[in-house]
């Protein structure tokens, strides 16, 4: 049985609008692609899955490291760059 290449995602963070800081202002973040579609359970109604990776999001200092990270895991990424500033 095949399986399929895991694919990730790698943009920078977004700023909360709750929050004024610039503490984690330009960390890069690498976030998990699902894996299967989201069922609707029966009994309650609510999606879910069972890729629980989608939920996992890994903090970086640069977009070299997110990169670095991802490809010494064999994982295909995909590199959102951001936005021009205002």
């Amino acid at each position: 049985m095949a399986t399929t290449p895991t694919v990730v995602r790698i943009a920078v963070a977004a700023q909360p609008a709750t929050q004024s800081g610039k503490a984690t202002a330009g960390a890069w973040v690498l976030q998990f692609r699902p894996a299967e579609r989201p069922r609707i359970d029966p009994l309650t109604g609510w999606a879910g899955s069972g890729d629980m990776r989608q939920q996992l999001q890994m903090s970086f200092p640069t977009r070299e490291a997110a990169i670095a990270y991802a490809e010494a895991k064999g994982y295909l990424y995909e590199v959102e760059e951001p936005p021009p500033a205002r």
